[in-house]
């Protein structure tokens, strides 16, 4: 799937899955472009990291901007100056991993003055299944701080609703009636819903009715191994 602006923004709540979809958004987008660039601007207490698959990246051509190796297992709030190259060079399609929650966001405040020129898509990456966000006022809240810390509006919503290994069709209907309700409610686009690619056959009658991006999973929850 292809993105509608050269520049996406990932955000969402802590273990939302902001990482894996950007990685896959990197690997499609290189199938059509050939300067691909994910930021990972996830520096407030960082989970899982984009940074954590560098070697995929590098085998598939896409360039990764995060703090230097050894800094990358810090939860220090370093940022890549790097970032400006790429947002100012239109042969680059550039994904940003951004951290959880509004204190994630914070970080993204900082290019505001950018962002005016440059008309980012900022996308909220819904995962119903984590704290705060099963609710509709809980979702509501959460957009709602991000947009305010960004200082950006959130253009789209993609429903990422998983339990990692254990998900199934419930689990995603379930966060797909959640999106839709927070959809309607802030006027924001519901995008699509990504799925596991290992779930591919058991969604057939959901991608018969909705918008599908079907998704690998490269990083494993800690109870996984």
């Amino acid at each position: 799937m292809e993105f509608k602006r050269r520049i996406t923004i990932l955000s969402g709540h802590f273990g939302s899955g902001k990482t894996e979809i950007a990685i896959n958004l990197a690997l499609n987008e290189k199938e059509i472009h050939n300067k691909v660039a994910v930021n990972d601007l996830d520096i407030i207490n960082p989970y899982f990291r984009s940074r954590d698959v560098s070697n995929l990246f590098e085998q598939q051509g896409i360039e990764l901007i995060a703090p230097a190796n050894r800094l990358a297992t810090s939860d220090l709030p370093i940022v890549s100056g790097e970032i400006y190259r790429v947002l100012h060079d239109h042969r680059y399609r550039v994904i940003i991993d951004a951290g959880g929650d509004k204190d994630g966001a914070m970080a993204l405040g900082q290019y505001y003055h950018e962002w005016k020129h440059l008309e980012p898509e900022l996308l909220f990456v819904l995962n119903a299944n984590r704290p705060y966000l099963s609710t509709l006022e809980g979702a509501r809240y959460t957009i709602e701080e991000i947009e305010k810390a960004a200082r950006l509006k959130v253009t789209g919503i993609i429903n990422n609703s998983n339990i990692g290994s254990e998900t199934s069709m419930a689990e995603i209907q379930s966060g797909y009636e959640l999106s839709e309700k927070i959809s309607n409610m802030l006027s924001i686009p519901l995008l699509y819903t990504t799925i596991s690619v290992d779930l591919e056959k058991e969604a057939n009658c959901f991608v018969n009715s909705h918008q599908v991006m079907f998704i690998k999973r490269f990083m494993n929850l800690p109870w996984e191994g």
